[in-house]
């Protein structure tokens, strides 16, 4: 492996520069080399020293009398790392270029194949999300038999997440109580407890202590106005974007399920693919997003406002890190059109698994200057937002 492939950020001084050259060694050296060029101290060069040492330790492993090949749950007894958090943290700690070459090494050199070649491998895992985005990062690698067990993961995998964000994100959508108006539809949420007890007083047996229902109390629910309502969702399936683009999946899909709203789903990287016919199963979308390459935010605003058909009715929300790739200029002339016909534009900065926004700041200030709403927001934040635009 080429050292000089595994960037690390610096400000471009000759000292970082000799100093970050000087990391890259050592990790691809590994330990053998500390005496001479010191110890990784910093949290980030260690993990992918150790993301390294699982994979390129094994032409090493037989001389130390470990079998590091064997099982899904890895080797390497000071990692304890499995497959999957191996996969993850490949994706995560690389540059796509090294990706690419640690994922060759792997099934052509160290055969490293049980989460994409392995039938029975893949089938013995225990369904997560970290399971979720190992197979979402690797599908493309997959055989068709392997491709539909990991799809019966998946599936098990979004129905977990689904089952708890569901409320989360209806709840906004169910009308208010309306207290003036009684109704005869007697569900539980509709259930009006004070005006019940004030009914049946008299039913009150003080020997029991108890008090008898006779006329049980059940109040309407003011409905909100949002038949017309459009929602264009478009969704960045850069790599960095993976927790985004599972959960905003989910969100597409629940959205799709109140019928007074009329959902699109758009993913993008330079090219542009509409999911709308396949929103109401998130499966499908998750499996069809192509993780990686470029961005062109631009390219899909453009496509968005041609699904516009009452701007004043609709909104879209952008859901990227806002590291554009082609023209700001372009960008932000579709976002200033789309805002002065009357359309609500929401961006939601991209999140990483600890819920930190991470996004281009001086793209989303100037994208904030054109009257677009900028934030961050869980899944229940966003439905509430939305609740109390649509009325």
């Amino acid at each position: 492996m080429d050292p000089d492939n595994l960037q690390n950020p610096t400000d471009g001084s000759p000292n970082q520069e000799q100093e970050a050259r000087k990391l890259r060694w050592r990790m691809v050296l590994g330990e053998s080399a500390g005496a001479c060029m010191g110890g990784l101290n910093d949290e980030t060069w260690q993990k992918r020293e150790r993301t390294i040492r699982y994979l390129y330790d094994r032409d090493n492993a037989d001389k130390r009398g470990k079998n590091i090949r064997q099982s899904t749950t890895g080797g390497l007894e000071d990692s304890q790392l499995t497959v999957q958090d191996w996969i993850n943290d490949v994706h995560e700690l690389f540059p796509e270029k090294v990706v690419e070459q640690i994922e060759k090494d792997a099934l052509e050199k160290y055969q490293l194949s049980e989460m994409v070649t392995n039938p029975e491998a893949l089938s013995r895992a225990k369904p997560s999300e970290d399971l979720l985005r190992a197979v979402l990062r690797t599908k493309h690698l997959m055989n068709q038999e392997v491709l539909e067990i990991a799809r019966v993961l998946v599936r098990k995998v979004v129905q977990e997440i689904m089952e708890k964000l569901l409320h989360e994100i209806r709840a906004p959508f169910i009308g208010a109580k309306d207290r003036r108006r009684r109704s005869n539809i007697r569900i539980a949420k509709n259930f009006d407890t004070r005006a019940t007890i004030l009914k049946n007083l008299k039913h009150y047996d003080p020997e029991k202590k108890r008090l008898f229902i006779e006329t049980p109390i059940f109040i309407s629910r003011v409905r909100k106005h949002n038949e017309k309502w459009q929602l264009i969702i478009l969704l960045d399936e850069s790599g960095s974007m993976l927790d985004n683009i599972i959960h905003a999946s989910i969100m597409a899909s629940v959205f799709w399920g109140i019928k007074s709203i009329r959902t699109h789903l758009i993913i993008f990287d330079t090219n542009v693919v509409d999911l709308t016919n396949e929103c109401n199963d998130p499966v499908e979308t998750l499996m069809k997003v192509q993780l990686g390459g470029g961005t062109d935010i631009g390219k899909a605003v453009h496509y968005g406002a041609g699904l516009v058909e009452n701007p004043k009715n609709t909104i879209v929300i952008l859901i990227s890190d806002f590291f554009e790739g082609g023209s700001q200029n372009f960008l932000l002339s579709q976002i200033k059109g789309l805002i002065e016909s009357g359309v609500t534009m929401l961006g939601l900065a991209a999140l990483d698994r600890r819920g930190q926004p991470v996004f281009d700041h001086d793209l989303a200030k100037k994208m904030a200057n054109l009257g677009m709403h900028v934030a961050a927001m869980t899944p229940g934040e966003l439905a509430a937002w939305l609740a109390a635009r649509i009325k």
